[in-house]
C-alpha cells in the first residue's frame, strides 16, 4: 500500500480519514491507567530473572565480548 501524502488530499478527504480513525478508536476497549500500570509492573517483576539487562549475559554466550587483544611490538 503506497504512502499517502496528507497535503495532497482535499479537505473533504482529510475529514473522511479523520472520521474513519475516530470510528476505529471508539471501538477500542479502554482501561484505567492504574490497572494497566499494575499489570505492566507485575509482568516486568515476573520476568526480571530472565532479563539480560538485569541479570547480565554469561561470558560464554556474549556475542559482543572481546575476541582477543591487539599487541604492537
Amino acid at each position: 500500500m503506497p504512502a499517502i501524502n496528507i497535503e495532497d488530499l482535499s479537505e473533504k478527504d482529510k475529514l473522511k480519514m479523520q472520521v474513519e480513525q475516530l470510528r476505529k478508536e471508539v471501538k477500542l476497549e479502554r482501561q484505567p491507567v492504574s490497572k494497566c500500570s499494575e499489570e505492566i509492573k507485575n509482568y516486568i517483576e515476573e520476568r526480571s530473572g530472565e532479563d539480560p539487562l538485569v541479570k547480565g549475559i554469561p561470558e560464554d554466550r556474549n556475542p559482543f565480548k572481546e575476541k582477543g587483544g591487539c599487541v604492537i611490538a
